[in-house]
């Protein structure tokens, strides 16, 4: 039973990626904003999780399964290399390195909310 909850928590994370991913090819056709966007809401989403201490099934369905799905580490690396590729060699570096900053940043954002939730 374990392995539904993950992949349907799965499955609503990527549907929710795939239409953020929709919406920002069509806001910035030339930039990978809404995979930033996806990786820096889920990692705020991860340290909230974090913060709050869930476990068990529910820390399985939202962190392992929703998280995982929505988040994605491949699209960032692909978009990085194209970035590269392209050479548009600062906007690779501010993505590659603002998406790091953000995503630390982030998590310790979530981290903070979910503990000032439990505290």
């Amino acid at each position: 039973m374990v392995i539904v909850w993950v992949a349907l928590g799965a499955g609503i994370g990527a549907i929710v990626r795939y239409l953020i991913t929709i919406i920002g090819k069509h806001y910035w056709p030339k930039l990978p904003l809404a995979t930033l966007i996806i990786n820096v809401v889920g990692a705020v989403i991860a340290g909230f999780l974090g913060g709050v201490q869930i476990s068990g099934t529910g820390s399985l369905f939202l962190l392992t399964g929703i998280c995982g799905g929505f988040t994605t580490f491949s699209t960032f690396t692909t978009d990085t290399f194209v970035l590269l590729r392209n050479r548009r060699w600062l906007t690779a570096c501010a993505y590659y390195f603002g998406t790091i900053g953000l995503g630390f940043l982030a998590v310790y954002l979530g981290l903070w909310l979910g503990q000032l939730m439990v505290s």
